[in-house]
């Protein structure tokens, strides 16, 4: 039995589908995560101190924040060391997609602990030291302001990212099985979509919102004497957070079942591979594997099958996707032609 070696490294091609932005991001989150706890800190230290429960409840929902916070630098670290590792299928960010839904989780657990206390406030009024409560928003919508603008710097793309197009394509006809596996390379400009980053981000607008409407409320109280004021404002806000936290979710929640299908690369596809009037796509699958990227298998059935290669090359100009399989078939037993699927 005779032997020989190949160099597949001409054909091999990683599972990363990071973007340029991800390390910004990343330290964006860790600062605001630091600048959160320093903040939990002061303001538990405080409440034990003076025996303000209003400082202690407030350090405590900033823990629940940095909690989240901290959920998503430790995503995106394991997400990156889940790239290298031949056990993830296509990478770690879904990872970094289980954490956005997590941190969804919490922004809802949140919103329905304050609704609660809220309509336990409009059912038996409590006393309310205004101008201690005004102190501690006045300094959680400092931190949230400083906090909403280093995500803000950290999540803005200032340039276009190049990539690297991963191909696998497999060139199948009925009697031979050939392969062949063209890379390429394209530039393209897009806006990220990075749920966890935005789910994170999503935490620090929900506290910036309370903050605000927390000082329009006890300012009503302070100077009108309106007590019912701060619970229904309060009900409203934990009614907009429950919002957005169930839109996180949905959002996540389909992209950990793979419902993130494109409507608009598939369209494209079908229409760059059937271009000629002989090729007929037989099946198609599309699914998004990070922030900036989809994956496609093809499966193109045809009276005169071209080789992989060709069929790759007209979906070059489809930059979301970053991997891409082909698989090829000659009809057999279609007469004047294949039918159109």
């Amino acid at each position: 039995m005779s032997s020989h070696h190949k160099d597949l490294s001409p054909f091999l091609h990683p599972h990363a589908f990071a973007d340029e932005g991800v390390a910004r991001r990343e330290k964006a989150l860790l600062q605001v995560t630091a600048l959160t706890l320093v903040t939990m800190a002061v303001e538990v230290g405080a409440g034990w101190w003076t025996g303000s429960l209003a400082l202690l409840a407030d350090g405590w929902h900033m823990g629940t924040h940095a909690l989240a916070l901290g959920g998503a630098v430790l995503a995106y670290r394991l997400a990156r060391r889940a790239a290298a590792h031949g056990s993830y299928a296509f990478g770690g960010w879904k990872i970094e997609v289980l954490a956005a839904y997590t941190s969804g989780l919490l922004l809802l657990a949140a919103a329905a602990g304050i609704a609660w206390d809220a309509i336990g406030t409009l059912r038996e009024p409590r006393p309310i030291a205004f101008g201690e409560a005004m102190g501690v928003a006045v300094l959680g919508l400092a931190v949230n302001l400083v906090s909403a603008w280093l995500l803000a710097r950290g999540g803005h793309d200032h340039h276009g990212h190049h990539h690297r197009h991963d191909d696998h394509d497999d060139d199948h006809d009925h009697d031979e099985h050939p392969h062949s596996h063209p890379h390429g390379h394209h530039h393209h400009h897009h806006h990220h979509h990075d749920a966890n980053f935005g789910a994170a981000y999503l935490h620090v607008l929900a506290d910036l919102m309370t903050s605000v409407l927390a000082i329009a409320a006890l300012a009503g109280g302070l100077w009108f004497g309106w007590r019912w004021l701060d619970p229904a404002v309060a009900l409203l806000g934990a009614l907009v957070i429950g919002q957005w936290a169930l839109g996180v979710m949905r959002q996540s929640s389909r992209a950990l079942v793979d419902a993130t299908a494109d409507p608009e690369i598939s369209r494209r596809i079908r229409t760059l591979i059937e271009a000629d009037g002989d090729a007929r796509l037989s099946d198609l699958h599309v699914w998004q594997v990070g922030a900036q990227a989809w994956s496609a298998a093809i499966a193109i059935v045809a009276d005169r099958p071209l080789p992989a290669a060709v069929y790759r090359a007209r979906l070059a100009e489809i930059a979301p996707l970053r991997h891409v399989t082909v698989e090829v078939h000659r009809c057999e037993g279609c007469g004047d032609g294949c039918p159109r699927g």
